[in-house]
């Protein structure tokens, strides 16, 4: 085109993309210049644009999706994309197999095309931690590990557990089953203490045969409970409490097919408040987390550390920042009930004893 209009390149950068140029260009010229551009239809190249100021206006977002895209995701994405939208930021979305794998393709997503990166629930060995790139600044909501210079962003689960199984011993519970997340884990492992301190707090021993390991999904809810009623010696719960909403609502699901009745004779409480916990019936109580504001929060970190040029590199040099932590809300919803004071049998799905 400069050589169209009879100018240097430099001009017409200048004038198309607004570059710094130490020479003053007459309006007669600049006129040309956007004259000849109209004529040869020519469109800036955003890619090259951004390369050559190194931002890309662009976030990224790496889940594991192993099991399925689920409504969680899809409440933290919308949040995410929202947020990211209105500050003029594209958001691109990777998906890896599991964490382990997911480290070494990081390097690949982390290759120029984000600005910065957020990591939804990452579980990261700490033997891979230093394998992160070094050169862009990340953020993790709901890290199930520890990540040293990675701003995190939580909710209280504990305090959430614990909210949760009080409301059961309130309601007469005493046997109450706690179906987690995969042991281990920094979530799992926090619910799993707060269903322990609410029976603590009401002097109530709480019993190991009704702490089951599963994992953060429908199907894993499901059949951790079957594998539990298929070796079960004592008594049943007259409650469970599942690690998440996809938890409960498998073992909800069981339930229902083996014919017990919910809540009239097993109470029924998740963990998220997802869509899903709204479109059961009954209608599953649960622990609110506010998944949205999380999600835009996490893009403010995010942004914030963009715009000073912080990454994982410069904030191992520093003292480490405490989590943003979310306080979350017991939902009551028709799930739950009185403790009932007869037993039943699972296994048949029928009433084993008179009340």
């Amino acid at each position: 085109m400069g050589r169209l209009v009879g100018v240097s390149s430099a001009a017409v950068s200048a004038v198309i993309n607004g570059a710094q140029s130490q020479v003053r260009i007459a309006e007669a010229t600049r006129q040309r210049i956007l004259e000849a551009a109209a004529k040869l239809h020519y469109r800036p190249n955003a890619a090259a644009q951004a390369l050559a100021r190194r931002k890309m206006n662009s976030v990224g977002v790496t889940a594991t999706l192993s099991h399925g895209f689920n409504l969680y995701a899809m409440e933290i994405l919308s949040g995410i994309i929202n947020a990211a939208t209105r500050q003029g930021q594209n958001t691109s979305v990777f998906t890896v197999v599991d964490w382990i794998d997911g480290v070494r393709q990081l390097r690949t997503f982390c290759d120029g095309r984000v600005d910065g990166m957020i990591l939804l629930g990452p579980d990261i060995p700490t033997t891979l931690i230093e394998t992160l790139p070094d050169h862009v600044p990340f953020v993790a909501l709901h890290p199930n590990s520890q990540l040293p210079g990675v701003c995190a962003v939580e909710i209280d689960e504990e305090d959430g557990a614990c909210q949760a199984v009080r409301r059961l011993i309130a309601l007469g519970h005493r046997r109450i089953m706690h179906v987690s997340g995969r042991r281990g884990g920094i979530a799992a492992e926090r619910r799993i203490a707060g269903w322990m301190r609410a029976h603590d707090e009401a002097g109530i021993s709480w019993e190991p045969d009704l702490l089951v390991a599963g994992a953060f999904t429908i199907g894993e809810g499901r059949r951790a409970l079957s594998n539990w009623l298929d070796q079960a010696r004592g008594e049943f719960p007259t409650a469970v409490f599942g690690g998440n909403d996809a938890i409960a609502i498998g073992c909800m699901s069981l339930l229902l097919d083996r014919g017990v009745r919910i809540p009239q004779d097993v109470s029924m409480l998740g963990f998220d408040d997802t869509i899903c916990a709204q479109t059961t019936s009954p209608q599953l109580a649960t622990v609110r987390q506010p998944l949205y504001d999380m999600a835009v929060r996490a893009v403010d970190l995010l942004l914030d550390q963009i715009a000073t040029g912080e990454t994982i590199a410069t904030r191992m040099l520093q003292p480490a920042v405490p989590p943003v932590v979310f306080p979350v809300e017991l939902v009551e919803r028709a799930s739950i009930g009185p403790a009932r004071n007869w037993s039943i049998d699972v296994a048949q799905g029928s009433e084993s004893g008179g009340g």
